[in-house]
């Protein structure tokens, strides 16, 4: 069976206040001309279709758009709901939408009823586990404590005994939206740490043929048969270096495994430039970022004046201006954004206790009480974007 793996499509999010609308548009276009071209047998969408709970009306006719032409194409589409995502909006009139070949799992009390296809080698059975947030969907799965590893693996142990009842040779695929250990994140996904913790092993998802991931922005193979298709579109300056695609999968009759990157379109290149403002002015070695989206950040000890019109005038899709003036670790106008990069909400709260202290940082029991308050906030975050 092919099939075409994607996900995180964020319809609705911008790029530095830039509309990425058109480029989304046209990443379904591509789609479909793929699943067409390809002879695509089944598309799987791995979380993340829209960007937040209440998506702008404009990403929502897209996404109608984009089923009714993947309903068009006769080729079944699984989805499931990511973070960013309204499980419950996303899921309205799933039923009924299921009659047309589009299948969206974004309950996880239903992670172990599949979506069963079939090819000439017999049937392949979908499992859609929608993103789980550990505090709200414990209970519902029976996992012994609410973390992102205990929710996962009692949700593959659903799969398993539900996939042990089906007929010898039934092949799986499963759809996770979550943080695998050995991805490469980028600064674009949502932080989703429970307990000081964010990734889970591959391991959870031994004894399925294919894993179909998404959350990571960047396409990656964690395993051979656990992959991220990546964002279709780079959605911070972070992912300059992505080159955004899809995978296209060939499951072969003993779960063989074949896979092949589709790459997505490109609206306009990003580029991240660092350097004083006459350099980046002057340098005719910059001068293929004349179209791109910039990103520039200034070394210069002084502010130059008026730096956005300037770059501009070289680089008119400029979006993104920093300051890092070139200062010494010791000198006391070195930027505090700078101490504070690469630190999570966690290392910073107990670097303020140990300053307020005199050095003394916080207590082992401390840790576990920060770390508590920060998984709060984050799940009543969580719960009002249920509620919304």
């Amino acid at each position: 069976m092919r099939i075409l793996h994607t996900s995180d499509w964020h319809l609705g999010r911008s790029l530095h206040r830039v509309s990425l609308l058109d480029a989304q548009a046209a990443f379904v276009d591509h789609l479909v001309e793929t699943v067409r071209q390809r002879s695509v047998e089944a598309v799987v969408v791995a979380g993340d279709v829209y960007d937040r709970a209440v998506p702008p009306l404009t990403a929502v006719q897209l996404f109608d758009d984009a089923l009714h032409r993947l309903a068009a194409a006769g080729v079944p589409t699984v989805m499931i709901s990511g973070n960013h995502d309204s499980a419950r909006r996303l899921g309205v009139g799933s039923g009924l939408i299921a009659r047309a070949g589009i299948h969206l799992r974004t309950d996880p009390a239903d992670c172990a009823t599949p979506v069963v296809l079939h090819d000439t080698h017999g049937e392949v059975a979908f499992y859609g586990l929608p993103y789980l947030e550990p505090a709200l969907v414990k209970d519902t799965l029976g996992a012994p404590k609410a973390g992102h590893e205990a929710v996962l693996t009692a949700a593959m142990h659903r799969v398993r005994a539900d996939l042990a009842s089906r007929p010898a040779g039934t092949r799986s695929v499963v759809l996770a939206h979550a943080f695998v250990a050995g991805g490469e994140p980028s600064d674009s996904e949502r932080d989703i740490t429970v307990g000081g913790v964010a990734a889970v092993p591959a391991g959870v998802f031994d004894g399925v043929d294919y894993v179909a991931l998404g959350h990571l922005h960047g396409s990656q193979a964690v395993t051979e048969r656990v992959r991220y298709s990546g964002s279709p579109l780079a959605y911070s300056f972070s992912e300059h270096v992505h080159r955004k695609s899809m995978w296209l999968v060939d499951l072969g009759p003993g779960g063989e495994i074949g896979a092949e990157r589709i790459d997505c379109p490109v609206p306009r290149p990003l580029a991240r430039l660092r350097g004083r403002l006459a350099g980046l002015l002057d340098d005719p070695a910059l001068e293929r970022h004349r179209e791109s989206w910039v990103e520039a950040t200034l070394t210069d000890p002084a502010r130059p004046d008026e730096p956005m019109a300037r770059l501009a005038e070289r680089f008119p899709h400029t979006l993104s201006l920093v300051f890092e003036p070139e200062r010494t670790p010791e000198d006391p106008l070195a930027s505090y954004a700078q101490r504070l990069r690469g630190r999570d909400d966690q290392q910073i709260a107990e670097d303020f206790v140990a300053h307020v202290r005199g050095g003394s940082g916080p207590s082992t029991q401390e840790r576990t009480v920060l770390r508590d308050a920060f998984d709060d906030v984050r799940v009543d975050d969580a719960v009002d974007e249920v509620a919304r």
